[in-house]
């Protein structure tokens, strides 16, 4: 009660009015300095000494307030501003102001009550600490005080925390067990008091002891889902609670009242992390628990428990393989029980023969592939961790299905959020028990193995939809598959396509035409993946003619339809044509791909064409056969000058160049180095040629005689007027000698070496009716100048089976059919010939 009369008498202080006494004037307020918000006060000014000037005026915070042309002022004013008030009262004179005195109001709020007074103790040893809370903040100097009575005794302290939002007090003190006290908080101000409610405690009530220590876990006989948990705790407390869960759970699990530092707990998770936490308190029913103390461990490995999921894919590779693809889910945490080391997939044939022994593989991947014969087979997957075996999951490969109906009036739907929303019925007439669905979805993409990026989900016989959402983006389009179990044997596949969100495809495809007979074989490439956005629906072509001003034909072709091409009938021949495509999803139609000209030709351009192919090829053929190219021969002569067939004689047969040939021969007896200069030797005597022409009755090309030899070696050669026609590559032009001849003094038009061959008789004297130059096919002529074995095989040639024959016309160089042979004994060299071509020319 003491404590009470002491605030309300300083209070009582605090709210008399307030007046500054200054040396010109005083200044004062019908209120304390200290004034609750939005309160009314009045102020007044007097000026006690006498000045040229009497107007004076009132100023809050620099702005005049009132001003009055006398000695004295008064106005009334509304606070509206927490904290300090500056008001003052100056004389105004000539265009100045003079301070005549000032005062200093507070605004703020009265004190609200203490509210959630409480005390602890850390420990037996510790010091009592007093909290409250001190409600809303006052803007002006409030004082709170705590005392603190155990009957007998009344002890005061003062706060020396500045929070505004919260009192704390150490009372430096020690308490007694034994005692009960009592605390009130008291706040005060110059607008006012207030007391918090009386906190009744005794120390028990308020120590709290420190947290246990050593918190251990064992488990009981390397168990995995017993054990025990051990704390240490130095303190006199009474009792102790526990609390545990698993890592991943919010959800704690008490037990409390505990009086021993040890507890037993059952049926854990193996394999499982979990958190302990113990906590004490000094009395067993009252008194504050200590802070949690926190212990993590691992409960050990168990056997694993529950069956996986499995699924496989099988792919012919010819008649007598097959590849399977098995695929199965992770068991989760509380049926693996501990780490999976790895998978056994076990093969077993279904064969009516003496069974195989099981074929077992290992993996540590959730999937398996695996090529084996064409059969049935009954497949099992297990998992394994340290301690054992996961029980088998086994599922059936049976090739014919036929017998198992696939699920009806399959459907995909949009939810928006990168997930589609798949139904299906059940099969109709199910053939035995369906004991599950397998729903799998795939992105498919060019040049990528759509099997690796397959995924899936088994659910119950009783679920007729599900949402899936794994691997699902935005603007892609993908292909959903829907099978029924039937004991653990796949149905057949009910399909459908869907999409999470789409737009209009981004490009049109890549088109190509092929001109047919009557109509265009169009065929395109697909829309790049990142560019169909979405599921295509439909494939627009058209077609536009390039002469007409009309709108383009236009040719829808379904996706359904699955395929990449289309032919265009009923095309006109000779018209230009260009024809595009482009791509539709339900969000719309894409943009237009490359354009692709289209032309048939017209009949009579074929006509034409093949006319000329016809004419060529018959002209060819023609040609080859020798009767017909003979009969072309004789109809060319008529247009070819005479002289073309004129023999020209062969300056070899000369008597010049049979003593040109002995001279060589001895020549060819000395040694070599001193024939290394042959300009050292003198030349050979140059003999005249005499050219005898003799006119001819018939055709221009009947001095031409061709002579068939045949040697014992098979060996051909040929003679003509135009011998092989060399001469007309060799001998077309006329080129001067290499060495002149000085004593010779004949001007000879050109030299033309190699062009001629002669045959001459012996006695060159002898004249004859027939040209010297010539040999004369009516004689049987010994020519001395030849090698010898080509005579006697000449000469026997012809006593025996050898007849002339005349080649009254060719057109066709003789090389390009026979090419002579020659197998002879010596060489015939003619070095020099000088010949006379004027009687060549014109």
């Amino acid at each position: 009660m003491f404590f009470k009369w002491i605030v309300h008498l300083a209070v009582w202080f605090l709210v008399q009015a307030v007046t500054e006494k200054c040396q010109k004037g005083n200044m004062s307020s019908n209120t304390a300095s200290q004034v609750s918000y939005g309160s009314n006060i009045t102020l007044s000014c007097r000026l006690t000494q006498h000045e040229r000037c009497n107007k004076i005026a009132i100023f809050h915070n620099g702005s005049d307030i009132k001003s009055i042309h006398g000695t004295e002022i008064s106005t009334d004013i509304s606070v509206l501003d927490y904290g300090r008030l500056v008001f003052t009262c100056k004389l105004l004179c000539d265009y100045t102001k003079k301070l005549i005195c000032g005062i200093d109001i507070e605004s703020g709020n009265p004190p609200d009550q203490p509210t959630n007074v409480s005390c602890i103790q850390f420990g037996e040893d510790g010091n009592p600490t007093c909290r409250w809370d001190k409600g809303r903040f006052t803007h002006i100097n409030t004082t709170y005080m705590l005392q603190l009575s155990n009957g007998t005794d009344i002890f005061s302290f003062l706060e020396e925390n500045v929070n505004n939002k919260y009192g704390l007090l150490d009372l430096r003190k020690k308490l007694n067990f034994e005692s009960s006290y009592t605390a009130v908080v008291a706040a005060s101000n110059g607008l006012g008091s207030a007391f918090s409610q009386p906190l009744t405690f005794m120390l028990i009530d308020i120590v709290k002891p420190r947290s246990p220590t050593d918190v251990t876990v064992k488990f009981d006989n390397n168990s995995a889902t017993n054990c025990t948990i051990l704390w240490q705790d130095q303190q006199a407390t009474q009792r102790f609670r526990l609390r545990y869960r698993p890592i991943t759970s919010q959800q704690w699990t008490t037990v409390n009242w505990l009086s021993t530092r040890r507890y037993s707990l059952h049926d854990q998770k193996p394999h499982t992390e979990y958190e302990f936490q113990v906590s004490c308190r000094f009395h067993p029913s009252r008194g504050i628990w200590s802070d949690w103390s926190t212990f993590q461990t691992r409960t050990p490995e168990a056997v694993p428990v529950g069956l996986l999921d499995v699924w496989y894919v099988m792919q012919d590779i010819d008649s007598q393989r097959q590849t399977v693809t098995l695929f199965w889910k992770a068991l989760s945490e509380s049926k693996a029980r501990g780490k999976i080391l790895h998978y056994s997939v076990t093969f077993q044939e279904e064969s009516h023969r003496s069974p195989k022994a099981a074929e077992v593989n290992t993996t540590t991947q959730t999937h398996y592939a695996k090529v084996i014969p064409t059969m049935n087979y009954n497949i099992t997957v297990c998992a394994h961790n340290s301690k054992g075996t996961s029980p088998p999951t086994s599922i059936s490969t049976h090739l014919n299905v036929l017998d198992l109906p696939p699920p009806r009036s399959v459907f995909a739907t949009s939810k928006g959020n990168n997930s589609i929303f798949v139904t299906w019925e059940p099969p109709s007439n199910p053939s035995s028990f369906i004991n599950g669905y397998i729903v799998e979805w795939v992105r498919r993409q060019r040049n990528t193995s759509s099997r690796h990026h397959l995924n899936w989900i088994k659910l119950l016989a009783s679920d007729l939809s599900t949402v899936i959402s794994e691997n699902i983006k935005h603007r892609a389009c993908y292909h959903i598959n829907v099978f029924a179990l039937y004991n653990n044997r796949a149905g057949q596949v009910a399909s459908t396509r869907g999409y999470s969100r789409q737009e209009a495809p981004a490009a049109g495809p890549q088109v190509y035409a092929t001109a047919e007979a009557d109509g265009a074989r169009v065929s395109w490439d697909e829309i790049p993946d990142h560019q169909q956005m979405g599921c295509i629906t439909s494939y627009n072509i058209y077609l536009r003619n390039k002469n007409a001003e009309v709108a383009p034909k236009i040719y829808s072709i379904r996706q359904e339809s699955s395929r990449n091409s289309f032919y265009i009938k009923n095309l006109q021949q000779g018209v230009d044509y260009t024809l595009w495509m482009t791509a539709s999803t339900l969000a719309g139609e894409g943009p237009k791909g490359n354009e692709q000209p289209v032309y048939l030709e017209s009949a009579s351009e074929w006509t034409f064409i093949l006319s000329v192919c016809i004419f060529i090829v018959i002209s060819v053929c023609m040609c080859s056969a020798p009767c017909i190219k003979k009969a072309l021969c004789s109809l060319f002569s008529i247009f070819v000058p005479q002289w073309y067939s004129k023999a020209i004689p062969d300056p070899a047969n000369s008597s010049w160049a049979k003593k040109f040939t002995s001279a060589n021969d001895e020549l060819s007896l000395y040694p070599k180095p001193f024939l290394s200069n042959l300009s050292s030797f003198e030349e050979p005597e140059t003999i005249e040629v005499e050219e005898v022409f003799i006119k001819r009755d018939s055709l221009a090309f009947e001095d031409q005689l061709i002579f068939n030899v045949k040697s014992n070696g098979s060996q051909d050669w040929q003679i003509g007027s135009f011998e092989k026609q060399d001469s007309a590559e060799k001998n077309s032009e006329c080129k001067p000698l290499a060495t002149s001849i000085a004593d010779d003094g004949d001007n000879y038009g050109c030299q033309l070496p190699y062009l001629y061959k002669k045959l001459i008789a012996e006695e060159t004297e002898q004249i004859q009716t027939i040209s010297d130059y010539l040999p004369n096919p009516l004689m049987d002529t010994t020519v001395n100048y030849l090698p010898s074995n080509v005579l006697v095989s000449t000469v026997e040639d012809n006593e025996d089976n050898s007849e002339l024959e005349y080649n009254s016309i060719s057109v066709f160089p003789t090389t390009s059919i026979l090419t002579p042979v020659f197998s002879c004994g010596g060489n015939l060299t003619l070095d020099a010939i000088k010949v006379d071509c004027n009687s060549f020319k014109g």
